[in-house]
């Protein structure tokens, strides 16, 4: 499969991570008469560019769609695509498997990425079942507590000194001259990966909305692919609508969108409880863009208190997850206030990473001391 960018539509036959004009890669679609198989990487088989390395899978894809009682409230037929069952609890897993295969497969002795997250924990756990080198590049000021979650499957965790908004590009540099195969937020493998998740839930029902949390723009535009792919092949006949969700205080694409540019720009002094999704400057941003627009599809901003009341909501329905998955249900509630959304429609909100990332923002509930002898008293008035 030859790689286009979507951007200025230039086509390369050799793996790249960008293109000359600065824009994103990523595989041309698939339109072909698809091969049915048992997990998603075989039912789809001929969806993927490059050969999954099944024995090394760790079981990611296949998440569950869970019917949700938030609907009920809202009058809309709400499903969570529970992407927290993944291997290290995010959506992540899905594209660093396709990229390890390829990477498995080209030679490469080390793979790294620009993180101090999800995609670091997937790419340090990944890479230590593929048998590669890690090199996971952080901000100075990543948290220890939050970098041993990285750095106990192995990978070499290095902090670096400096803008850290420049990492991504010097990363890429630096791979290529020294033999480490970088798998950034919008590596084309990785869009390639995040296919998974339109094809399973186009499995499942025929969603009118999708509402995707966006941040690099990376997993926006893997959904994206797949549903047109999934289109093109004749495997569904109408595309849903996609919605990026990003929080109000990180929020460049929704406002370039907002403001009918066709380019982001930084995002000044970004502030935001939902850390997972606050990119002040999306590497795929521009490419969401265009999809917005060649889709008439939406970008919904939604505040921290909003973020919040939704991560309760879920966690009321035995969903515990990061502040950034919330945002969707957030988003959601006022889609539906304003009528955007209408009654009866059959939404899926991506939950994308597990709330056990970021204790730190977590309210629990009221815990109450009681003696042994006071036991039966304490049950009975909690009751």
């Amino acid at each position: 499969m030859k790689l286009v960018c979507p951007i200025c539509g230039r086509t390369y036959e050799e793996p790249v991570q960008r293109c000359e004009c600065g824009g994103p890669v990523e595989f041309e679609r698939f339109t072909g008469e698809p091969y049915i198989g048992k997990n998603v990487w075989e039912r789809f088989w001929d969806f993927w560019p490059v050969e999954p390395v099944l024995e090394l899978t760790l079981g990611e894809g296949d998440t569950p769609l869970v019917r949700s009682k938030i609907g009920v409230e809202l009058g809309v037929k709400l499903y969570l695509k529970n992407e927290t069952a993944n291997p290290t609890w995010s959506f992540k897993d899905r594209g660093t498997f396709l990229a390890m295969s390829y990477a498995l497969k080209a030679g490469y002795r080390a793979v790294g990425t620009v993180s101090t997250g999800n995609m670091a924990a997937s790419v340090s756990a990944y890479a230590s079942r593929f048998g590669l080198d890690a090199k996971i590049l952080v901000s100075e000021n990543a948290s220890d507590e939050k970098l041993k979650a990285v750095s106990v499957y192995g990978g070499e965790v290095i902090r670096v000194r400096g803008d850290y908004g420049r990492l991504y590009f010097e990363s890429l540099k630096l791979g290529e001259r020294l033999g480490v195969y970088f798998v950034n937020s919008d590596n084309p493998f990785r869009i390639e990966g995040y296919k998974g998740i339109s094809f399973e839930i186009a499995e499942e029902i025929t969603p009118d909305y999708v509402l995707i949390p966006t941040s690099s723009g990376g997993l926006f535009r893997g959904i994206a692919k797949g549903f047109i792919e999934l289109r093109e092949s004749g495997l569904i006949e109408d595309l849903p609508t996609l919605i990026a969700v990003q929080a109000e205080g990180c929020s460049p694409i929704c406002r370039a969108f907002k403001e009918g540019r066709e380019n982001i720009e930084r995002f000044e002094r970004p502030e935001t409880v939902a850390k997972a999704i606050a990119n002040p400057y999306p590497p795929s941003g521009n490419a969401v863009l265009k999809l917005l627009r060649e889709f008439d599809w939406a970008c919904v901003t939604v505040s921290d208190g909003e973020i919040v009341e939704a991560q309760k909501k879920l966690a009321g329905e035995g969903l515990f997850v990061q502040p950034a998955s919330a945002t969707g249900i957030a988003a959601l509630k006022k889609l539906v206030e304003s009528g955007t959304i209408s009654e009866n429609a059959k939404v899926v909100s991506i939950l994308t990473g597990s709330g056990l990332k970021t204790l730190s923002h977590a309210e629990g509930g009221g815990i109450r001391e009681c003696p042994l002898e006071g036991l039966e008293d304490c049950i009975r008035s909690g009751s």
